[in-house]
């Protein structure tokens, strides 16, 4: 908090004569009222307090709170959460019990402190990038470390200024707080020892607001709070906050007795359409007028320079509202001004019931002391009036932290190597806080880059994370003196290779498998180092080609025996080819073997066994004659998905090979029958899984749902960049995902596939949305298109993801109807998430949201035990969930612009694995046995099936000096809270 100071002046006496530097104001700069077109008017009473308990976005820490369990305000009803799982920092106390009260809020019993390293930070994660927040942080001291010495240490957000903390009574708390717009998914508020004592933290809040709000913060510009004062409540208890301010503000009352008389109304006041700043009616129901009616209002407060900012600017937001119903003969009108001069031009009537302000949109600099005089003018019948104030200083948040990738990969390796050192907050920035071990390249137009990495000497275990292959800028790197085994990623290898990476890596005697022979040793020159990497590459080259051709000629031999065995009868071309796609022939050829209806009738003993049921039709069980166990997915006649669908699907799986995607046995072409035959895969669909519905009747442990994530990532990043053209799945969800016996997962059900141009960005046009609830791209769901409209709004709600209002502005935005390769990562990260959470992809209790608006509300107040699968029991590394989350919120983001790409995806998991491996907990592969007490257990609450659909088709004190600087501090904490 800045320790500034607004002042009450007794208009009735003598004003303080202050020296103020000239400065010359032009009309352009001077402050604007806040005008826009009124909303109808509303007969309601004033609102009653609505609890909401988990309000979107908000995140509530309690700092120093033991444990992992979470508690509820009473008050409030808001939700604080242990502060455990947003740092890695710091040790708890508990404050002196001479300062605990029966009024004293719980948040106040317990502080972190941090006496090791100049800077330890709090990461808030799972925000909206480009968004504003208010930050609010609160420091009560409670003599916690029995010294009674409190401290004085900067606070950080992101990788600016913020402001200087300075604790100077054991029992009164300050509480800085910033509005700030906020450039990432994250962000950090970081302590700084200045060298005045251990800095320590009570509280952290973060609270999104409206783009629209606060449009002096900007990308360049944050501000910071001076006071937020509440005119006119008769109590000096009269504290407003969270729920009648949705936004969870401050308000302190205001009160002056001597000088000032107050008036109300209870009747609700409205904001104006568009209004910029949104006070609420709580705050704008009471105002104060002068006690004597020919005096004014005059308040004032003093600049603050600071070390960091000696020239301090400072934006005042002054609120009106008019109370009283007025008789047509009287008026209400004054001036205000700033220092003598106006600071609104033009006289000011405040509108009835209806909120108004002043604000100036450029910071004012260069005065001592800030003079606000409200007077009545002459045409005036009553005197001058105010609800409420504002003043802020402001920021520059200039300031560019460290390139994202870089920062996602330094941030695994820190994880996975559980680095302490002073690795905290942003690598690279500031310059004075750079991480140890780092060096960085400082461009004026780019964000900074990591080039150096020394990480000799250690004792660093387990093998090289391929996390550090993408720090793209990345020179030297230093492993020597380690304990590191397994072999060097082979993207590191390349870089040695041509000579754009400097490795070291000597004395790690486990770290190669053949001795010492690939240690880099000093003379040898370049060539040399390469001939030693390149002979093993090549012979690895040469045995995995013969191997391959190997493998393809005892297949074609297969093939030919098989062929040899059935005739298929003849075909004529079907007419149901599209132009111009690539799948959709004149004519059925592929090189799979070809069965008849009747040899399909007796490998599935006249289908006895169904296996399950798509949009296709029945899947059921099989045996060839050589006793192979197949699925046979058979078109039913009642299917939505035609003879397309069917070509497209045997089209593509001809062409496509991977170890994550299921094989193709043969095909079933004969007169109006039409099927699949494909590899059997024992346990059934991940879907089947994920409800607790599993074959052996158990449940997935956190290593096993990983594997899966990265198994079938690996299946998607291959139809996107293995293929030529990329190939875009359109259905991707745990229905489609197959698990065999090993519980290895492959990716089924091409039906819906479609080529995509990876040059132009376009892909081939589609004539219906296809999908399935939950799980489409929002980008794709376009509302406009003639095939959505039959949907309900909250079907279209959904598949926006919960995450924006559906009006018809957004939707215009936010969709094309065109699905591209970010469209199956949206579904998989909804995929993603259910592994995470245990839940379907629509939530149906206590109302219908998506799983990912339930997850992002829970991952922003740090609550990951809440958003975890109970049955996984806390058999976790909570670090390889936490990124597992994010990793799938990132996926989901509304803008497919800022989700990552499958291979992105895939290099994530892996860390993600490495991380469990690390912690022991991917050694085994059974299941956790399920019990009676499983809260998810059947299918309740579950969709009655997995079905794809065509979505076109489905349906206190406050010191009455009035010292604004002492504003927001208060004996027992705002209002006991």
């Amino acid at each position: 908090m800045c320790n500034g100071a607004i002042r009450a002046e007794n208009s009735g006496g003598e004003a303080e004569k202050q020296q103020i530097r000239p400065r010359l104001v032009s009309a352009a700069s001077l402050p604007r009222r806040r005008r826009h077109r009124r909303r109808a008017p509303s007969s309601r009473p004033a609102r009653q307090h609505r609890y909401a308990p988990f309000p979107a976005g908000f995140i509530s820490i309690d700092c120093g709170l033991p444990g992992t369990a979470s508690y509820v305000d009473d008050a409030t009803k808001l939700s604080y959460a242990p502060d455990a799982a947003f740092t890695d920092a710091g040790a708890n106390h508990n404050i002196s019990a001479e300062y605990i009260t029966p009024k004293l809020g719980r948040r106040y019993l317990n502080v972190r402190s941090f006496p090791g390293g100049a800077r330890s930070c709090y990461t808030l994660r799972s925000l909206e990038a480009g968004l504003k927040y208010l930050v609010r942080a609160t420091f009560m001291y409670g003599n916690y470390d029995g010294l009674r010495r409190p401290p004085v240490f900067d606070l950080h957000v992101g990788v600016n200024f913020w402001t200087a903390v300075n604790v100077t009574e054991a029992d009164n708390p300050v509480i800085p707080e910033a509005i700030v717009l906020v450039p990432g998914d994250s962000v950090q508020v970081c302590l700084v020892n200045t060298g005045s004592g251990t800095p320590f933290i009570s509280g952290l809040d973060l609270r999104p607001l409206k783009s629209t709000l606060y449009p002096q913060a900007n990308e360049t510009q944050g501000l910071v709070l001076l006071g937020r004062m509440n005119f006119g409540p008769t109590e000096i208890t009269d504290f407003v906050r969270y729920p009648d301010d949705p936004h969870d503000r401050f308000w302190y009352p205001w009160l002056d007795a001597t000088s000032w008389s107050s008036i109300s109304t209870s009747k609700r006041v409205q904001n104006l359409d568009k209004d910029l700043f949104e006070a609420p009616s709580k705050v704008m129901q009471t105002a104060v007028t002068p006690r004597n009616a020919s005096s004014n209002i005059e308040f004032s407060w003093d600049a603050e320079p600071h070390p960091k900012d000696p020239a301090p600017g400072y934006i005042g937001i002054l609120h009106f509202s008019e109370v009283e119903l007025l008789p047509s003969n009287a008026a209400r009108q004054f001036y205000i001004n700033l220092n003598g001069k106006p600071w609104y031009p033009k006289p000011f009537t405040p509108e009835y019931l209806y909120t108004d302000a002043t604000y100036n949109s450029n910071p004012y600099r260069g005065i001592a002391r800030y003079n606000i005089s409200i007077n009545a003018t002459a045409n005036s019948t009553l005197p001058p009036i105010i609800n409420a104030v504002e003043v802020f200083s402001v920021i520059p948040t200039t300031n560019v932290g460290t390139d994202s990738q870089d920062v996602s990969a330094i941030t695994a390796i820190k994880a996975k190597y559980h680095v302490q050192k002073n690795w905290m907050g942003d690598p690279c920035v500031p310059k004075t806080l750079a991480w140890d071990g780092l060096i960085c390249s400082y461009a004026i137009s780019t964000p900074p880059r990591i080039t150096s990495l020394d990480l000799s000497h250690n004792n660093l275990t387990g093998s090289v994370p391929d996390s550090l292959s993408q720090l793209s800028s990345l020179t030297v790197l230093d492993l020597t003196g380690n304990q590191l085994n397994g072999s060097i990623p082979s993207g590191l290898l390349k870089r040695i290779q041509d000579g754009s990476l400097n490795l070291r890596y000597g004395n790690n005697p486990n770290l190669c498998s053949k001795g010492n022979s690939c240690q880099t040793t000093r003379g040898k020159s370049k060539s040399k180092l390469a001939i030693y990497i390149a002979v093993p590459v090549v012979l690895v080259v040469v045995i995995v080609s013969v191997a391959v051709l190997l493998c393809c000629f005892l297949r074609r031999q297969k093939r030919g025996t098989m062929n040899n065995s059935v005739k298929p009868q003849n075909e004529p071309p079907t007419s149901h080819s599209q132009p111009g796609d690539a799948y959709h022939q004149s004519s059925l050829q592929l090189e799979n073997r070809r069965f008849t209806y009747k040899e399909l009738e007796m490998i599935t003993n006249n289908f006895q066994r169904v296996l399950g049921q798509g949009g296709f039709g029945k899947v059921y069980d099989g045996f060839l004659e050589d006793g192979t166990q197949v699925a046979v997915k058979l078109r039913s006649d009642s299917s939505n998905q035609g003879v397309k669908e069917f070509l497209a699907e045997a089209q593509t799986l001809t062409r496509i090979h991977h170890k994550n995607l299921v094989s193709m046995i043969g095909y079933c072409k004969d007169g109006e029958y039409m099927a699949l035959v494909y590899e059997y895969m024992s346990e059934g669909t991940l879907q089947e899984h994920i409800q607790g519905n599993g074959r052996n009747g158990g449940h997935l442990s956190w290593a096993q749902r990983l594997r899966i994530a990265l198994e079938s990532a690996q299946g998607l990043e291959y139809l996107h960049r293995g293929c030529n053209p990329p190939l875009i799945h359109r259905d991707v969800k745990g229905a489609n995902i197959l698990l065999n016996s090993k519980l290895e997962a492959k990716i089924a059900d091409f039906g819906l596939t479609k080529a995509f141009n990876r040059e132009n960005g376009t892909q081939v046009s589609t004539n219906s949305l296809v999908g399935t609830h939950g799980y489409v791209d929002p980008e794709y769901a376009n509302p406009n298109s003639p095939f959505i409209k039959p949907l309900i709004m909250l079907d279209l709600h959904l598949f926006l993801g919960g995450f924006i209002r559906a009006t018809p502005e957004t939707r215009r935005y936010h969709a094309t109807g065109k699905p591209t390769t970010k469209s199956d990562v949206y579904s998989f990260g909804v995929v993603l998430l259910q592994l995470v959470t245990g839940r379907p992809a629509v939530l149906r209790d206590p109302e219908p949201a998506s799983v990912i608006q339930w997850a992002r509300q829970r991952l922003a107040r740090g609550n990951i035990e809440g958003v975890v699968d109970p049955r996984m029991r806390g058999d976790h590394d909570v670090n390889g969930v936490w990124k597992a989350a994010d990793v799938a919120l990132k996926c989901t983001a509304q803008s497919s612009a800022h989700r990552p790409t499958m291979a992105d995806v895939v290099a994530q998991l892996q860390e993600c694995l490495e991380l469990e491996e690390a912690r022991g907990g991917a050694n085994g592969s059974s299941y956790t046995s399920s019990s009676s007490g499983d809260p998810y257990s059947g299918r309740n609450g579950y969709a009655a099936d997995g079905l794809s659909t065509d979505v076109s088709q489905s349906s206190t004190a406050f010191e009455m000096e009035h010292n604004f600087g002492r504003a927001p501090t208060m004996p027992t904490g705002p209002a006991a809270r």
